[in-house]
């Protein structure tokens, strides 16, 4: 029972991806963060090199497993109780992690019982998955088109907004917009001309595609415009064969009531946690 670690994306899908695919909903975010590594390289998301982990038991099978993009948190797939320990001795394991509310709980304690050192709670995040799709009514004023890249600086600006918004300010890689806008994963909502928000998915993997991120300036917030482009963007996706998902934080309460009343179902918890070095 033991982590195998390599920086290589390609030696990390041959031996995880496997595992990962077994749960493409609860493994979301390890599953697009791969795919837009082995897409664009392992500096894809700036900063050093990712890292990659996996965790194989005593039968041989991959149990768990992990993807590190500095500065970024470590994000982590559910694990078995015997793995979390033998995690922590990781180098550059210590720092803000990511991933089910469990694991990220266990990991936490075993790290203050094991150094001595706290641990500083995040982000609290909630996954959803579309059920029966609920378009606002009535909608607002304007319509959604795909965004071009005439468009690219915009929506520069409004991701690094909306990462500010989030407390996860700069790093945004244009290379991330412009596969969007390729793969037709990007929609912006205009109003006589004006685009007023933007919706934004990342590619399939395993059947399965996540809304993020969502965007309105705040002048124009409050009209209806970000629960519209989420709506149609999700039908789009359902109608290309996926299952929707999206992650709300869970101490926006504007957030997580909009989209339950276009039609996202709660599937479970999420926790960043940062722990004392």
């Amino acid at each position: 029972m033991t982590w195998h670690l390599t920086p290589d994306i390609e030696e990390f899908e041959l031996a995880a991806k496997e595992f990962l695919l077994t749960d493409p909903v609860g493994n979301t975010v390890l599953l697009t963060v791969a795919a837009t590594l082995a897409r664009n390289g392992v500096e894809a998301y700036g900063g050093d090199p990712a890292q990659f982990g996996w965790y194989q038991g005593e039968d041989g099978a991959v149990r768990g497993a992990f993807v590190r993009t500095p500065p970024r948190p470590v994000l982590i797939s559910t694990v078995p109780a015997a793995a979390v320990e033998p995690l922590l001795t990781i180098e550059g394991i210590g720092g803000a992690v990511s991933g089910p509310a469990a694991e990220v709980t266990a990991l936490a304690e075993a790290w203050v019982a094991a150094s001595g050192r706290g641990s500083t709670l995040g982000m609290r995040r909630r996954l959803y998955r579309l059920a029966e799709l609920t378009p606002p009514s009535p909608m607002p004023d304007g319509y959604a088109r795909l965004a071009t890249p005439a468009d690219r600086d915009l929506l520069i600006d409004w991701f690094e907004a909306f990462s500010g918004d989030i407390g996860q300010p700069g790093g945004i890689q244009p290379s991330r917009i412009d596969d969007r806008i390729q793969d037709g994963l990007l929609l912006l909502w205009e109003v006589d001309g004006v685009p007023v928000a933007m919706a934004a998915a990342t590619p399939p993997v395993g059947g399965t595609a996540r809304i993020a991120p969502v965007y309105t300036p705040r002048a124009l917030r409050g009209r209806g415009y970000a629960g519209a482009v989420t709506a149609e963007l999700s039908r789009r996706i359902r109608d290309a064969g996926h299952e929707v998902l999206l992650f709300t934080d869970l101490d926006n309460p504007t957030s997580n009531a909009l989209y339950q009343r276009i039609g996202y179902r709660p599937l479970g918890d999420y926790l960043d946690v940062e722990l004392e070095r």
